[in-house]
């Protein structure tokens, strides 16, 4: 099994489970970013209280809206990734070595080919995987409709959550194609594949952390100086750092990717990322970019440390299984 087959496996794994973990999270940040009431003063309702308030009007099932396929798509996305990562970052440490035969450099790879290393496994992750994270936001940001109903003349007009029949992953499909066709699934891909520096710089900070701690600590006696409860705390710090440098970017893809409103009112209205961009500075400031930004801190660092940590433990385990088999076929008589 080769080295970028076990990776991708991992990576797959590790963030479904992540995934799984903070999905409540993550779809009260997509709605966060996709409000688009531009009152600065009226209370923004906390995380928590935006979550119980989900619970309360529509049901625990809404908080896992698109949950299906988001865990196909976190699978792809990560197993893709972690694949096309392991690939180009083999390629970047045979040229330093090279490098390094002819006195150039340490023989190690360096910052800037990190990042590059993570770009280029980022855009092809994003032009392969765009159209599920499409259909998830979809999924995401459906609500029930809240229609004013009144029993009787007697008691007063109540609020009741009104809902279709169903709202599964096929009405989000069409829901994109009756809206832009096949390019609706791609919906968005311009500013995703400029937030391929989110991951980047995640990587880029999570190598350098951890080459810097390997490079201060002798092997153990299973050639491994670095646990998980220190990949987690790495994982944590690179997603910090990424994320609170690209967010506003992830605002305007998640505005692109969602319903858009037809007719009425046309602030709400996104022809594209230029037209998105505009109209967020134009009708609500530079506010409005951030919105959800701290849900989305504790959301994005927690599942990336998950991932890390469990991505990291399962390529562990597979390598000394492998080793292992190895070992034993070699020594077993003919």
């Amino acid at each position: 099994m080769s080295d970028a087959l076990i990776n991708g496996l991992a990576g797959a794994g590790g963030g479904i489970i992540a995934q799984l973990l903070t999905y409540p999270l993550q779809t009260v940040n997509t709605r966060q970013q996709t409000n688009r009431d531009p009152n600065k003063t009226k209370r923004k309702l906390g995380t928590i209280e935006q979550m119980c308030q989900v619970v309360k009007n529509e049901g625990w099932g809404r908080l896992y809206g698109g949950l299906a396929p988001s865990l196909v798509g976190t699978a792809a996305s990560q197993g893709v990734y972690y694949y096309f990562y392991q690939i180009f970052r083999n390629r970047a440490e045979a040229t330093a070595l090279k490098r390094l035969t002819r006195g150039i450099g340490d023989g190690t790879v360096g910052m800037f080919s990190s990042l590059v290393v993570a770009a280029l496994s980022g855009c092809v992750n994003v032009l392969l995987t765009n159209p599920i994270w499409v259909v998830v936001t979809r999924m995401q940001t459906h609500t029930k409709a809240l229609t004013k109903v009144k029993q009787n003349q007697d008691e007063a007009i109540q609020l009741a959550a009104v809902e279709p029949p169903s709202f599964g992953t096929s009405h989000a499909v069409q829901e994109v194609y009756d809206e832009g066709g096949i390019f609706g699934f791609w919906r968005g891909v311009i500013p995703t594949l400029v937030m391929v520096s989110n991951p980047s710089m995640q990587f880029m900070i999570y190598e350098t952390l951890l080459k810097k701690l390997k490079a201060r600590r002798p092997l153990g006696k299973n050639g491994i100086n670095v646990s998980a409860a220190e990949f987690f705390l790495i994982g944590a710090l690179a997603k910090l750092g990424a994320t609170l440098v690209t967010y506003p970017l992830l605002v305007v893809k998640s505005r692109l990717q969602a319903k858009q409103v037809t007719g009425g009112d046309k602030k709400l209205q996104y022809k594209g990322t230029i037209d998105a961009i505009t109209k967020m500075i134009h009708y609500e400031g530079f506010y409005g970019f951030y919105k959800g930004m701290s849900t989305k801190i504790v959301q994005s660092v927690l599942a990336a440390a998950v991932l890390f940590m469990i991505k990291e433990e399962i390529v562990k385990g597979v390598r000394f299984l492998v080793i292992n088999d190895v070992g034993l076929k070699a020594v077993k008589p003919p």
